[in-house]
């Protein structure tokens, strides 16, 4: 019976240590709609859904690792990593053969943004020399240029919820932000409250990146994603989160450059 129960005991160890866990990143930087974090772990968001979704599709847990954006790169250079969505090729440059970039998945929009006394559409070469808000371990290719010739001075915060806060505060008189998080963020504010996008600095298309490893199914993860993109699940869940963040009714406005 002793023999039994141990063994019994040791197969039951063997499936709950082989269960296995896709393992996606977090960067503390996001705020809505990107990923709303509660003690230590993501509870709502874009991502978070398309992820949950995804996991649960092809049949593994999802384990969310949520770091510091600087941590991402070393993370994923170390194999910590099996899964990090919303990002593209240009951002990850030295990212290794060990990764797989999935199909575009997520539009974003880079703009610049004023506050109500900075609201006059303008590009950002016509910007007086100042500090602009940044978000720390972000590149803006677009600025990198002035930054470069300290024409501009990044003023960098740990998240783009608290660069949007310090504009609104008066902190600086501009910023940066993607679009889908501006308009979050003004979703419950007063009309003479809420932030403009004066410029458009960027538009990328963003996908995922699926460790390359035979421990994990790489091309069913690829698969699943393309097959949410196309069947509309994607656009469905960006557009609910759209939705409960257009509250803005902001004009359209003028490309950089």
């Amino acid at each position: 019976m002793r023999l039994a129960l141990g063994a019994l005991a040791l197969l039951t160890c063997h499936c709950v240590a082989a269960e296995p866990a896709l393992r996606f990143s977090i960067p503390e930087s996001w705020t809505m709609p990107l990923a709303r974090v509660e003690l230590g772990q993501p509870v709502e968001g874009i991502v978070f859904d398309i992820t949950q979704s995804l996991a649960r599709q092809i049949g593994y847990p999802a384990e969310y690792h949520v770091m510091a954006r600087l941590r991402l790169q070393k993370a994923m250079e170390k194999g910590d990593v099996d899964v990090r969505c919303y990002a593209t090729r240009s951002w990850l440059p030295e990212t290794s053969a060990r990764y797989v970039l999935s199909l575009p998945l997520i539009y974003q929009r880079d703009v610049l943004i004023g506050s109500r006394r900075t609201a006059t559409p303008i590009a950002p070469e016509q910007l007086p020399r100042q500090s602009i808000g940044t978000v720390l371990g972000y590149s803006y290719p677009t600025l990198q240029p002035l930054f470069d010739s300290n024409r501009l001075h990044r003023e960098d915060a740990r998240s783009q919820q608290q660069v949007l806060q310090k504009l609104q505060a008066g902190r600086f008189d501009y910023a940066v932000s993607n679009q889908l998080s501006l308009d979050w963020f003004n979703r419950r504010l007063p009309p003479e409250q809420q932030l403009h996008s004066l410029a458009v600095l960027e538009e990328q298309e963003l996908g995922c990146y699926v460790r390359d490893d035979p421990s994990i199914p790489v091309e069913r993860i690829l698969q699943t994603l393309q097959n949410m993109k196309m069947s509309g699940e994607i656009d469905r869940i960006i557009e609910r989160y759209r939705q409960q963040g257009s509250s803005s009714g902001q004009e359209a406005i003028p490309s950089a450059g």
